[in-house]
């Protein structure tokens, strides 16, 4: 077996991985038909097109036609800088609010990009938090603090 596109090999195996992983969990509810689906009978068939999907994308990665590419050198530290972000908006969200701990989450996980630049971290942070907080505080209504709790008091 010669693989002539790494990138693709690895995607393929995420995909068919990713596909089997959920629909273990799709089996063991009740599948039910097409006409009178039970509980695991949309998540079974999603999983089901992202394995077909996952070898489809596998075998092009095999074809002696498909374009030459390695996978590149992961970068743990960014990774870890992205995560890290997110389990911190978690923490500060109750004490910080929406609008600053999104702030937070924002400029830490910039700072992971290569192409890093504060202006540009800013501007995309006041952009995301007027989008999040129309989707979420206005137009679903969804209760958590939007400003610091000692703002509030």
């Amino acid at each position: 077996m010669n693989i002539k596109n790494h990138k693709d090999f690895w995607a393929g195996i995420m995909f068919i991985a990713f596909g089997l992983f959920f629909a273990g969990f799709g089996l063991k509810y009740s599948i039910g038909t097409a006409a009178k689906m039970g509980p695991g009978y949309f998540p079974t068939a999603l999983a089901v097109i992202v394995i077909l999907l996952g070898v489809v994308v596998l075998a092009a990665s095999l074809s002696p036609k498909a374009a030459t590419q390695r996978v590149d050198r992961f970068h743990f530290p960014a990774l870890l800088l992205i995560l890290g972000s997110v389990v911190l908006f978690s923490l500060l969200l109750n004490l910080l609010g929406l609008m600053v701990s999104l702030l937070v989450l924002i400029v830490i996980s910039s700072y992971a990009s290569h192409e890093y630049s504060l202006k540009a971290t800013l501007l995309n942070a006041a952009v995301l938090i007027v989008i999040c907080f129309i989707v979420f505080v206005w137009a679903l209504k969804l209760q958590f603090p939007i400003w610091p709790s000692f703002i509030n008091n």
